[in-house]
């Protein structure tokens, strides 16, 4: 286990500020923690380990003397949860690459845990690594997405004094790093391409509503849609599963509304849409054009290649790494969200509208 364990430390101190070694010679010891945050040694030491039995009051004075007088938790073989909605969406895959790619130089190591965003699946995965001693987590558009998710996961990470950072939404009663794509600009992106080739009825195939990034990928559509001067682009709106089948049936319901092109809200419903377009014997783009979201090399081998929205999911990946390392360390983090750029990649399934 880490060297920051106390059981590690028995005569010996903390180490110097800015270091991760320790000397009992002249290094912070348990003692002068214990007397900085006006608590026991044993708390110290329960904080260190994150044990149970402390309360976020004292957890946080302990954490505030560690942080004064300099102490970096060593990272050699810590392990980092990532929690993430399973990894058949390849956006996902590549982020959990990217994500122990970057950690992996530090000694921390990435443990993938697929789950159902805010179920009992969540909570126990966090329940198993705490006991086990985790020393971060990283909501990678898990529970974090959802507006009435159950949030135990998050509150048992706080309870330990686990550090944790979010992709794609944050909590409302959390308050942790967050990193988001930018889906209003997204849905921009996408409605300007089109625009630009001529569309005007132009349909949304939307996921679910209470979904943080569908839910803004709507307003960032609408919007696009209004600064255009297009009229009842709300009707033009459908909210269904991030599948597709969900596509499919966003896409039935918007070729009878005579839309000429559909924005989906992922790769996996603008690959249902296609379908549900070659079905009617239409074809894209002659006759309706498709904009996926989250991007994958995949996308240039369907038929026809599929434009896309990408996510930067390097550099979220690099950012999120950066800020585990530095929250792991018991240094200082911003715990606002930050919003990066998205990236339209034009490919084949998109056209200027037909001249009828």
């Amino acid at each position: 286990m880490s060297d920051a364990r106390v059981t590690d430390l028995p005569e010996g101190g903390l180490g110097q500020p800015g270091k991760k070694t320790r000397s009992p010679a002249g290094s912070a010891k348990l003692s002068e923690v214990a007397i900085l945050a006006g608590v026991s040694e044993a708390t110290v030491s329960r904080v260190l380990n994150r044990k149970y039995g402390v309360s976020a009051r004292t957890r946080e004075q302990v954490e505030d003397a560690l942080r004064q007088i300099g102490y970096e938790r060593s990272l050699k073989g810590e392990i980092v949860l990532v929690l993430v909605p399973g990894l058949k969406t390849p956006f996902f895959g590549e982020m959990c690459n990217a994500i122990e790619s970057e950690l992996s130089p530090h000694g921390l190591r990435a443990v993938i845990g697929p789950v159902l965003p805010g179920s009992v699946y969540e909570r126990d995965y966090v329940e198993a690594f705490v006991d086990t001693g985790i020393v971060a987590a990283i909501f990678l558009s898990s529970s974090n997405t959802l507006t009435n998710a159950d949030d135990s996961a998050r509150a048992l990470l706080e309870s330990r004094g686990v550090p944790y950072v979010c992709v794609n939404g944050a909590f409302a009663a959390g308050n942790s790093p967050v990193f988001s794509t930018d889906d209003w600009r997204a849905a921009e992106l996408a409605v300007e391409h089109l625009y630009g080739l001529g569309h005007r009825r132009i349909g949304m195939s939307a996921g679910p509503v209470g979904n943080i990034p569908a839910d803004r990928r709507v307003e960032g559509f609408l919007n696009a849609m209004d600064t255009r001067g297009i009229d009842g682009a709300e009707d033009l709106v459908l909210r269904h599963h991030f599948s597709v089948d969900g596509g499919r049936h966003a896409a039935d319901a918007l070729l009878d509304m005579d839309a000429t092109a559909i924005v989906a809200s992922s790769d996996d419903m603008a690959l249902g849409a296609i379908r549900a377009i070659t079905r009617r014997g239409l074809r894209v783009p002659e006759d309706v054009s498709v904009i996926g979201y989250n991007d994958s090399f995949i996308l240039e081998f369907t038929a026809p290649p599929l434009t896309s929205v990408s996510q930067p999911a390097d550099h979220l990946a690099q950012a999120v790494a950066r800020t585990v390392v530095t929250m792991v360390q018991n240094r200082a983090v911003r715990t606002d969200e930050i919003f990066m750029e998205p990236t339209l990649h034009v490919r084949l399934s998109t056209a200027p509208v037909r001249a009828d």
